[in-house]
């Protein structure tokens, strides 16, 4: 044992978490780490300006930038006709907001002030948001997926395969998208395949690996497909879409914010569909800007519908949301929004075993926890938040999420759009369950 405790004496202090031990180097003299993990002495790491994604050594910044790997990926894709910085951000001059920010914002209110946020939230949700229709729909169409009849060497996930075939059947369902019938026409002599109903191209945004996209191709026969994607994914659908000779393939690695539309010679003059699963954010309203905003000068109209399945709420920002009027006009400004998706956080932290969590029989606990807590500041809004069962805090983020989307709903509805907003699957599959579908009112 002593000798164990000898060793450990005599290594660096610095703990190695993926080794789960500590360094094996032998530590400085006036330091209980070496001279690699010494706080004191470590050179000072800053992100690349090029990719953020990796560090460099401060003072081979200048030099590490000459030659970044990644800065000839940028210089090719900046030279692109599609590619105009920032497009799509909405308003410039307002800041991104961190969500430890936001975090901090809610927990220096005071107790009376928080549960008066609260209470406004709640009653903005009830004048304004209508009760999600329940839509899991499963079209006939993609029962060879959900049967497995497809290629085995398709990586993809049981759960994710009826998201993305609900998506395929709301859009179905709502007439944006048609099923294909190849019989031939009956009462002619010479019988001729059915004029194809699915002749528009399909976009689609935050395509991840892309497996949305190979279902609509397997199931829907659509002719052409564009890929938009900012990061590289492994195991992705591109290389057996590219297999399939009845399909256009277009993929275009760029940042939504980035992107303008017009600039995509295959696309113009073309009616397409944009889709998005799980469009984590802003991500939703930098599509909606994208295919329908004021840049779009030209080609304006072609855009048939959409289907998004939104997510990640809390990463919204106030400079990048469509319908900032909407909220303004219920008197919610920019730091109650922030705080709102702040709150939205809560909707996939309780118990979703529950297909069914009453808004209306949650919000009675969350009134019995205000009178408790109201005349006390003495334990801060942490021990405010604590003090809610996790289901209540869910019932109250379900809440906040419901008000985003509503915004984008009727910002579409006010600009030549029917839409929905609809629970596309049950709880047990998916917190993450809405799905914002609209088409162009003719």
């Amino acid at each position: 044992m002593s000798g164990e405790l000898e060793t450990t004496a005599s290594r660096c202090h610095f703990w190695l978490p993926n080794k789960r031990r500590h360094c094996a180097n032998t530590p400085l003299p006036s330091s209980i780490y070496c001279g690699n993990h010494n706080p004191s002495s470590a050179p000072k790491r800053v992100p690349c300006p090029i990719d953020p994604s990796h560090t460099v050594l401060q003072d081979s910044l200048e030099l590490h930038v000459k030659r970044c790997p990644f800065k000839k990926q940028v210089d090719a894709l900046e030279a692109k006709p599609y590619y105009s910085k920032s497009i799509n951000a909405g308003d410039s001059d307002e800041p991104t907001v961190s969500s430890a920010y936001k975090r901090g914002s809610i927990h220096r209110l005071s107790t009376s002030d928080f549960w008066a946020l609260i209470n406004k939230i709640k009653s903005v949700h009830s004048s304004v948001v209508q009760v999600l229709r329940d839509s899991y729909l499963v079209p006939e169409s993609c029962e060879k997926w959900l049967k497995g009849q497809l290629d085995k060497c398709l990586p993809y996930q049981e759960k994710h395969v009826v998201q993305q075939a609900s998506i395929l059947g709301n859009m179905e369902s709502f007439g944006i998208l048609q099923r294909e019938n190849n019989e031939a026409i009956a009462g002619t002599e010479n019988s001729k395949p059915e004029v194809r109903k699915n002749d528009v191209a399909v976009v689609e945004f935050g395509a991840g690996r892309g497996y949305l996209t190979q279902m609509l191709a397997d199931c829907y026969s659509v002719r052409k497909v564009f890929l938009i994607e900012r990061r590289s994914y492994k195991l992705k659908a591109y290389r057996s879409l590219r297999q399939n000779e009845s399909l256009a393939l277009e993929r275009l690695r760029i940042d939504i914010e980035d992107l303008n539309l017009c600039g995509v010679d295959s696309l113009k003059g073309v009616p397409y569909l944009a889709t998005g699963k799980h469009l984590c954010g802003p991500a939703t309203d930098l599509t909606i800007n994208c295919c329908m905003g004021e840049n779009r000068k030209e080609g304006k109209g072609k855009i048939k519908g959409l289907a998004i399945a939104t997510c990640c709420h809390h990463l919204c920002q106030w400079k990048h949301y469509k319908n900032k009027k909407f909220l303004s006009d219920k008197g919610i400004n920019k730091e109650e929004f922030h705080a709102m998706t702040w709150f939205s956080s809560w909707a996939v932290d309780g118990d979703h075993s529950s297909d069914d969590p009453s808004i209306e029989d949650e919000t009675r606990p969350l009134e019995v926890c205000e009178k408790n807590e109201a005349h006390s500041d003495s334990g801060g809004i942490e021990r405010v938040i604590r003090s809610m069962p996790a289901i209540e805090r869910a019932a109250f983020g379900f809440m906040c999420k419901e008000i985003i989307d509503t915004g984008r709903l009727l910002w579409l509805k006010e600009n030549g759009f029917d839409g929905q907003l609809v629970s596309y699957v049950p709880l047990s599959i998916s917190p993450e369950n809405h799905l914002l579908i609209a088409k162009k009112q003719s």
